[in-house]
């Protein structure tokens, strides 16, 4: 009798362990995935701050961290007279620009007109921001063997303004 209780006290230290150990794990990865967050949320909270200063906007529906030359950090939302519009922050600290969503095309836009351009990729994300000097949505795919696919489409009318392919 005494055998299966220390057996049993074995089997209960260990599956502890266990347990512990797969909480330390569960922590460690949430701890990680929210600080490697923090840059993005960051960005977006001090970009929707310069939007609403410099371009009254009122409310927020997207924001975009676009790389490329250089960062931008765009906002697409309302203004206070009920306009959509769009509000891109150089992350250099330059003139913020305020463009009507009007003036060019939507994300859905330039995804529904990507996708019956390209139907062989499979549409991943945009975003939109500034390549030299042109408002562009910067367009990420891939094809059915993994490959990326950048396409650089002017805001305006989608036209490509530059296209890398197959990396």
């Amino acid at each position: 009798m005494d055998t299966n209780s220390a057996g049993q006290r074995k089997l209960n230290r260990w599956l502890l362990g266990i347990v512990t150990f797969l909480l330390i794990i569960i922590v460690a990865a949430t701890m990680i995935f929210i600080r490697s967050n923090r840059p993005m949320q960051q960005a977006k909270r001090e970009a929707i701050q310069m939007a609403e200063k410099y371009a009254d906007l009122k409310t927020a529906d997207q924001f975009y961290w676009f790389n490329r030359d250089k960062t931008y950090f765009t906002v697409t939302g309302e203004n206070n007279a009920g306009e959509a519009i769009i509000v891109i922050v150089p992350n250099s600290g330059e003139k913020v620009r305020v463009l009507n969503q009007k003036d060019g095309l939507t994300e859905q836009q330039v995804e529904k007109r990507f996708e019956s351009e390209n139907p062989e990729l499979i549409f991943e994300k945009a975003n939109l921001g500034i390549y030299r000097d042109k408002t562009a949505w910067e367009i990420t795919a891939k094809d059915n063997q993994g490959a990326i696919y950048y396409y650089l489409l002017a805001f305006n009318d989608g036209k490509e303004i530059k296209v890398i392919k197959g990396i």
